[in-house]
């Protein structure tokens, strides 16, 4: 049997996943992380991305926002802006917030507009992958 660690996931309006898992792997801003049990302490900033779980020998995945993920001995901890799993993705809405984060992309407005779109146009490309199952 794999070796586990306490895993919690922790959004603003709830504990998303809290349970013992084998792996889990995120994107930090330095790239791609995958925590195994005795991993090494550390925190990184989170990029939004999907979140990967191995548990049982069973992986599954959820859709995360921008956040921290931090390993200590024996726990790993990620607090994210939001995290859904697949099934409670709306699809028709990220499909639409991909569409409006595309168009004012084209409209080249502002600094801040570009970079709110650029991070709105990444979250819903990934909604829709993690929905999709891609």
């Amino acid at each position: 049997m794999a070796s586990t660690f306490r895993l919690q996931i922790i959004a603003p309006d709830r504990i998303f996943y809290d349970d013992e898992v084998e792996m889990v792997a995120v994107s930090t801003q330095d790239g791609g992380l995958g925590v195994l049990a005795r991993h090494i302490p550390l925190v990184a900033p989170l990029v939004i991305g999907r979140v990967k779980i191995k548990k049982g020998g069973q992986s599954k995945e959820a859709a995360i926002s921008e956040g921290f993920i931090q390993v200590k001995r024996g726990y790993t901890r990620v607090i994210t802006d939001s995290a859904e799993w697949p099934e409670e993705i709306d699809v028709e809405r990220a499909e639409a917030a991909k569409k409006r984060a595309e168009e004012l992309l084209r409209s080249r407005k502002s600094h801040v507009d570009i970079m709110r779109a650029e991070a709105a146009l990444q979250r819903a490309i990934i909604r829709l992958r993690v929905a999709n199952r891609l």
